[in-house]
């Protein structure tokens, strides 16, 4: 493979993560926004991942997937924390995120569940259910 061409599919491969998230109405963090999301009351499901991520891109497709099945999901702000721009910042630390790939549950002062490197699609629906019924009233 030349050269040339090796760079022009490594960039295409590396927006492809990104135009995922971009159809399946993701967030994308910035400093501060999953506190103020959360002080409005809303539940966050918060990806820790990188474009280059295998177990991440796995995860995403898995979420997606999740949520073109069930509109539901919409009661839920998905918020995507890209690991090589954040990963050492104050959310993660204060979220104790070991790596990328982990998925966390919040809502209000309280972490309601978490993945992390698991790419199981039961495990993350479930994961997902739970932030599910966290934003549902009863």
């Amino acid at each position: 493979m030349k050269r040339r061409d090796f760079l022009v599919s490594a960039a295409a491969m590396a927006t492809v993560p990104s135009l995922a998230r971009a159809g399946a109405e993701w967030v994308e963090y910035t400093p501060g926004l999953v506190k103020a999301r959360l002080a409005a009351g809303e539940t966050v499901f918060v990806d820790f991942g990188a474009a280059w991520c295998t177990t991440c891109r796995s995860q995403e497709r898995t979420i997606n997937a999740l949520k073109s099945e069930n509109a539901a999901y919409e009661a839920v702000t998905f918020v995507h924390v890209d690991w090589d721009e954040y990963g050492r910042g104050a959310l993660a630390k204060e979220l104790n995120v070991p790596r990328r790939s982990t998925l966390i549950v919040l809502k209000g002062e309280e972490e309601l569940g978490r993945i992390v490197a698991g790419t199981r699609r039961a495990d993350i629906q479930a994961l997902m259910e739970t932030a599910l019924a966290a934003a549902t009233p009863s």
